[in-house]
Parts: structure tokens; C-alpha cells; sequence
């Protein structure tokens, strides 16, 4: 009789026990022959040699799955142990799950554009308009990359223009500030991750939420870093940002052009960029338009309306 300890890494452990722990119950009823006792995500197994290591082989695959699909039922846990394909594994062209076990993956052929450059070249950047899914697609390939150990960390930034209200007339301190302006990132990552393994990343810093000024000086290695909302930088700004990319590290810079917050007088960094990197060996530039709008419905009929609108205005200032 021999023992073991095996540790349930990179998972929620409540995921992989089952409701009331009745996936634990079931691997018990699986391999009767061992003692099995969970706490925390340690699993304390006592028995043979033969059965311990089948059963060491049979939870690592179980953990792969819950690592890759955020879930796992009874008839997954019995496809695995009988060596069969899981339903989830005939989806194809899957970037990553969210919590819920819903496949994330490109939906329209310029987001496929967005994933085959995020794959081809170490920066990326995607514009298109609100809604073509280019700054949550991004958000699924840092976390793809994670997972799958291409990368030791996320760092997602922002920069901190304001579009109405004044950052010193917010209340709190400056994080509480700075948190609205990374509110739709810190939303992605929740559709993606568990809430305690995503609070788990973030008090280590492997995933790193900031706003853009705080990039300044920092040389970032082994990790995604993407700047959402870039047509709000200055030259000045991404200029320092894109010259942050350290060894192993891939970039994606996302931005709309038609929303850009900046004061008239000042340029749109993002602008520039693509306009001085066309060319480069080494970036990708994709750009997404209405047809890759995802969201509700009425969100393509804004943007046409707002187009229209645009045009009509143009028309009027040049006569």
C-alpha cells in the first residue's frame, strides 16, 4: 500500500469535485479499490500501485479537461476514463471556453484574420468599430496562451482618457478612478476565468490590469500584453507602449477610430502608428467593419445611422 498526494493546479477544485462532491463520489465508486480523500485541490489517495497510478493518469486528464472547457460533467469523467473523445473536443476552431462552458471562437472571416495574425506574428493590431468582438477576442487568446503555457502573463491596459467626467471629480481613490476606464476588460476576464482562480491571478500578478501611464519604464517578457482603446493614445504614448515589448511576448493593440476621445487639437496615436508600421516584418494588421458586429442587432443599425450621419455632415462642410 503506497500514498499520494496529487494537486489539482491552475483549476477550481469546487469545479472538478461536482456539485455536493458528486464527481469525487463517482471516482470513488470508479476505483473502489482506493482510499480517496479531497481537501482544498489536494487528493489524498491510499492503495496499490497498479490502481494508483491509473487513477493519477485518469485525474490529470480530468484536470486538462476542466483546465481547457471550465467544466466537466459524469458523462465526460466516464469518456475519459473509458478512453473515449468528449463531446466538447469535436468543436472545432475554439480559441478557449468561457466559465459557463460556452465556446469562444472567431465568428466572422476578418475575426479569423484576428486570431490567424495573433498566431502568425508577435504584434497584432485590430480595428473596427464598437461590437466586432476584437478587444474580447484578444482577451480569449491571452488567456488561450495562458492556459496553455505559451506565455507567464497577461497584462491588459487602457489608456485613461475621459469622455465626460473628470477623473479628480470621481470619487475615491485613484484606483477606485482608474477601475471604470478597465471595467469591459475586467468583465471579458470574468467570462473566462473562475472568479476565485481570476482573483488567485491577479493578487499574484500573473494577470496585470493598468492604466496605459503606468506601462512607462516597465519592459514586459513572457507574456500577451494587449492596449484596448489605443485611438485614445497619443503618439507620444504609443510610441512608449509598443517599445515595452520585451523577449517571448506578443502584442495586440485595439482601437475605433470613430470614437476617438481625445481633445481636437491632439492626433490619434494609433493613427500614426499603422499609417508609420504598414510594412513591418512582424506585425499584422486586421480590420474588422459592421459585418463582424456580434453584439445585439440594433448596435449595426447605430453605426450605419452614425455613418450616414458622418457623411452627410462632410458633405455639408465642403460646400
Amino acid at each position: 500500500m503506497i500514498e499520494k498526494h496529487l494537486v489539482l493546479e491552475d483549476i477550481d477544485p469546487v469545479v472538478f469535485y461536482g456539485v455536493g462532491n458528486s464527481h469525487l463520489q463517482m471516482l470513488k465508486a470508479l476505483f473502489p479499490k482506493l482510499r480517496i480523500v479531497a481537501r482544498d485541490n489536494v487528493i489524498r489517495v491510499l492503495g496499490d500501485d497498479e490502481q494508483m497510478a491509473t487513477f493519477e493518469e485518469q485525474v490529470e486528464l480530468m484536470r486538462k479537461h476542466v483546465l481547457k472547457y471550465n467544466r466537466i460533467s459524469e458523462e465526460d469523467i466516464l469518456d475519459i476514463i473509458h478512453g473515449h473523445k468528449t463531446k466538447d473536443e469535436a468543436v472545432k476552431g475554439v480559441v478557449c471556453y468561457s466559465i459557463s462552458g460556452r465556446p469562444i471562437k472567431p465568428r466572422s472571416e476578418n475575426q479569423q484574420k484576428l486570431v490567424d495574425g495573433f498566431d502568425k506574428d508577435d504584434m497584432l493590431f485590430a480595428v473596427g468599430p464598437a461590437g466586432t468582438g476584437k478587444t474580447y477576442l484578444s482577451i480569449a487568446l491571452a488567456v488561450r496562451a495562458l492556459k496553455e503555457k505559451q506565455a507567464k502573463k497577461i497584462i491588459l491596459s487602457r489608456p485613461a482618457v475621459e469622455a465626460g467626467e473628470k477623473l479628480g471629480f470621481l470619487p475615491g481613490d485613484m484606483k477606485d478612478k482608474i477601475d471604470p476606464y478597465l471595467q469591459p476588460l475586467y468583465d471579458a476576464l470574468e467570462d473566462m476565468i473562475p472568479a476565485v482562480k481570476l482573483q488567485d491571478m491577479m493578487e499574484k500578478r500573473i494577470i496585470q490590469i493598468a492604466p496605459l501611464a503606468f506601462m512607462r519604464g516597465r519592459t514586459l517578457s513572457d507574456a500577451v500584453v494587449i492596449l484596448d482603446e489605443a485611438q485614445n493614445t497619443t503618439p507620444a504614448q504609443i510610441r512608449m507602449f509598443l517599445t515595452r515589448m520585451g523577449w517571448n511576448t506578443k502584442m495586440i493593440i485595439t482601437g475605433d477610430m470613430t470614437q476617438v476621445d481625445l481633445p481636437r487639437e491632439h492626433q490619434s496615436g494609433l493613427r500614426e502608428a499603422i499609417r508609420i508600421l504598414k510594412g513591418v516584418e512582424g506585425i499584422s494588421f486586421v480590420e474588422l467593419n459592421k459585418k463582424d458586429i456580434v453584439r445585439h442587432k440594433l448596435v449595426t443599425r447605430i453605426v450605419n445611422a452614425y455613418e450616414a450621419f458622418d457623411r452627410e455632415n462632410k458633405s455639408q462642410d465642403a460646400q
